[in-house]
């Protein structure tokens, strides 16, 4: 029997785990839940990072080396506006700006956000499902010792160096969950989170009304991978973001973050000595190495992660 399989990613480390799955499931049973807090305005176009990044992995044209943005690339646009004083901090590529273009003539044309990423990740060849959690407008911003940032002013233009106080997701409140993002969920027999940030990457995901509700009732299994190896992150700053949101940096912190939302939790073998007060919470465990460098490691991880939820769903079903 094929299960259907739904992950919950943002950032580099969901995009690492969906090409893992990607070369191991049958496209049309693995559907792909993308973060759009990080979606800004840039130049009178709208850019949503995360979502291209899972595109552009998915489609094998993301560049490898800096882990996102199109192999490649060239800049002569991003120079070329610098020349008139325009602030050019988030490095935009000529190739990506016709991402970026396609999106934003779409939007003006009231095209559906959702139905514009397929176009998208159909053109480059990406046969996933790829799925928005909402078409509406929904915006990670950060409470600083700088003032209040947009996300991409954080993380790229200040390089994560402001500590942060608080996080908000803008227009969480009011957003409508897509109808194919809750089917996802609903119909899915095995419900993953990738070892993404849980506070700035799934959190906006789960604020969307209606998401966590369809997590919380589905009858499908469960699992997250921690992002964390060694009580750190491998990049970003997700450790950073844990302590500052007043969750312990380790495996028991990413647990609580997903509380009621999980049935199990992968961590590195490096955590290993977390691997009892987790199971003690209620949670089956597994301890494996999650570093995914390249192909074979993500799709190593992306097969352990499989077998896990399948003995998980077994288990559940002689229990």
């Amino acid at each position: 029997m094929t299960l259907r399989i739904t992950l919950l990613a943002g950032g580099v480390g969901g995009a690492k785990l969906a090409e893992g799955l990607a070369s191991l499931c049958p496209h049309d049973t693995l559907s792909i839940i993308g973060n759009v807090g990080d979606d800004q305005e840039f130049h009178g176009l709208w850019v949503s990072p995360d979502i291209d990044t899972l595109t552009y992995s998915l489609a094998d044209m993301i560049d490898r080396r800096q882990g996102w943005g199109l192999t490649d690339e060239s800049h002569r646009v991003l120079a070329g506006l610098e020349r008139f004083g325009c602030d050019t901090w988030m490095l935009l590529g000529d190739q990506d700006m016709a991402t970026h273009i396609f999106r934003t003539q779409q939007r003006r044309q009231g095209v559906r956000p959702s139905i514009i990423a397929k176009r998208i990740a159909g053109s480059l060849g990406v046969e996933i499902n790829l799925l928005l959690p909402t078409d509406d407008t929904v915006q990670t911003r950060l409470r600083t010792d700088q003032g209040w940032l947009a996300f991409q002013e954080y993380f790229v233009r200040e390089r994560c160096r402001p500590e942060v106080h608080e996080v908000r997701f803008e227009g969480a409140s009011k957003a409508r969950p897509t109808p194919e993002a809750l089917a996802a969920i609903e119909r899915a027999d095995i419900v993953l989170i990738a070892p993404s940030n849980p506070i700035v990457s799934i959190a906006p995901i789960l604020a969307v009304p209606g998401i966590r509700q369809a997590l919380e009732r589905t009858h499908a299994t469960r699992i997250a991978i921690s992002p964390l190896i060694g009580g750190r992150t491998v990049k970003g700053p997700a450790d950073r973001m844990l302590a500052a949101m007043g969750y312990p940096c380790n495996s028991q912190g990413i647990a609580a973050c997903y509380a009621g939302l999980i049935d199990g939790l992968v961590i590195d073998l490096s955590d290993a000595a977390d691997r009892r007060s987790l199971e003690a919470e209620g949670l089956q465990v597994l301890t494996t190495g999650t570093l995914m460098q390249s192909g074979d490691d993500k799709a190593k991880v992306a097969d352990r992660m499989l077998a896990f939820a399948h003995a998980c769903r077994r288990e559940e079903a002689n229990a």
